[in-house]
């Protein structure tokens, strides 16, 4: 019972820093008289008053954080968070139930993007800018920011790290101290936004779309303030841009770290998921241009190029944002881009699914089997780059990939059995976990989740949680031996 108790006196803290992060829309809303003041007002002191009681209530309980705490605090943080940040967004719009107003949140803070929401352009700045934000929030990942600024969790720091950052080789270090590595990263992670807010607006956006889409592109979460997304402007200067920072967004930080500490790009180089991501992309970007246009979508072959792009990268990336309905294209194409973001983003980038360095594992063990299988006596090691890899992490890569297909499965039954068509049941699951957003049917890039059921909203919100903390994060709470001493 003690052990909880720190775990719920560290999230009041998290929970109170979360509630400085609702002044920028206020200002927003104060600065533009958009009509939200109130709501954001009224946010601010149910977050404050909830994270304040939670920590004077546990103040006594403070110790160092264990393993165990760490999975449990992380899995409460995102869960928990969620149903603040949905609070402005349920306070002015009147119409969303509880279970719409939790999934725009936590589609947000999991940088999925998946929304119930339509009239974007109606929304007030701040609502938006509010959105924009909390896909921010999560997309670098609310326990690192944590890591970086709060004293208190120095010591179980390592621990809340493993239990949230993506990929499978989380005992890497970039500094001997777990809070400057945090610093470095969020520091990286705020410049490129600056950088990519600039440059969208120079390329045409004005000052609120250009903060707020940068936002959700340096965080991979695909939120719009407009109905059409990148198709509003129907730029393509500004895709342009998008398609650059969405590829740095997918890198991950890490070799970006490395290279800013270094000052040179020799990181990426040898960061074979960088290489990989790439060429996979490229050769999908040409190959879907001249489907398109061999099919006649498209009659000419630059046009065709153009949104092939822009929304390849885009779900590869798993981002989310469009400039076209591609649910309209032939059926390979959603497909195949579907199928893309399952691996086309780096380990410790903003980007969901396996991740790349997983298939390269992957790729490596099937070769390896087949040698075996002609060769009994050879030793072939697996390699990631110049290191070896232990048997432990290949084990922990294939258990891997046995979860994450079982839970496309089990959530595709799930929404097919309480009655959603298979096509938008398998999207839905496979876009949840992998953390994309719009997916194929009902839930396309033109349209929403707002179709759905109440449970139906609640299993896709189980689903990115899931996608959000790979799997074991969540499943640990839930084995018996987590809860024995």
């Amino acid at each position: 019972m003690n052990r909880l108790f720190t775990v719920v006196n560290v999230l009041g803290k998290m929970t109170l820093v979360f509630g400085l992060t609702m002044f920028i829309p206020l200002g927003v809303a104060l600065w533009g008289d958009d009509g939200a003041q109130s709501v954001f007002e009224e946010s601010i002191v149910i977050t404050f008053g909830s994270g304040l009681a939670m920590w004077l209530a546990t103040r006594r309980y403070h110790r160092e954080l264990q393993i165990k705490d760490g999975f449990l605090l992380v899995v409460l943080v995102w869960s928990v968070l969620p149903a603040f940040a949905m609070l402005p967004l349920l306070f002015y719009l009147p119409e969303l139930n509880l279970s719409m107003a939790y999934f725009e949140a936590i589609s947000g803070l999991t940088a999925t993007g998946g929304t119930v929401l339509s009239g974007l352009d109606k929304l007030p700045p701040s609502i938006n800018i509010w959105r924009g934000e909390i896909v921010w929030l999560g997309g670098m990942g609310l326990i690192v920011l944590a890591v970086a600024i709060l004293p208190l969790l120095g010591v179980g720091g390592r621990q809340l790290l493993n239990a949230e950052i993506p990929g499978p080789m989380k005992e890497n270090k970039l500094t001997p101290r777990i809070a400057e590595t945090a610093k470095g990263l969020w520091s990286i992670y705020a410049s490129l936004t600056l950088i990519c807010a600039v440059t969208y607006r120079w390329a045409g956006m004005d000052w609120f779309d250009a903060v707020m889409h940068a936002f959700t592109t340096l965080g991979l979460g695909g939120f719009s303030s407009h109905d059409a997304s990148y198709g509003y402007w129907d730029s393509p200067l500004i895709e342009s841009v998008a398609i650059i920072f969405m590829l740095i967004a997918g890198i991950n930080f890490a070799t970006h770290f490395l290279a800013w500490r270094g000052k040179n790009l020799i990181p990426y180089r040898y960061d074979f998921e960088v290489g990989w991501c790439v060429v996979i992309i490229l050769f999908s970007c040409l190959g879907l241009a001249f489907y398109l246009w061999f099919n006649n979508v498209y009659t000419e072959p630059l046009i065709a190029l153009r949104y092939a792009t822009f929304n390849i990268v885009s779900v590869a990336t798993t981002t989310g944002y469009s400039n076209t309905d591609y649910s309209l294209w032939p059926m390979f194409a959603p497909l195949w881009m579907l199928f893309l973001s399952a691996f086309c983003s780096s380990s410790g980038s903003t980007g969901g699914g396996m991740k790349m360095i997983r298939v390269r594992i992957l790729y490596q063990q099937v070769y390896r089997e087949i040698i075996t299988i002609m060769h009994p006596n050879a030793v072939i090691p697996a390699k990631v780059g110049r290191s070896v890899l232990a048997n432990r992490v290949i084990f922990s890569v294939l258990v891997f990939l046995f979860v994450y297909s079982a839970s496309i499965l089990l959530m595709t039954l799930a929404l097919t059995l309480s009655g959603l068509d298979v096509v938008t049941s398998f999207s839905a699951a496979v876009a949840c976990i992998n953390n994309l957003g719009p997916g194929l049917g009902g839930i396309g890039p033109a349209t929403t989740y707002a179709l759905l059921t109440d449970l139906q909203i609640w299993i896709c919100s189980f689903a990115m949680l899931l996608g959000r903390l790979e799997f074991f994060t969540v499943l640990a709470i839930f084995v018996p031996a987590f809860w024995r001493k």
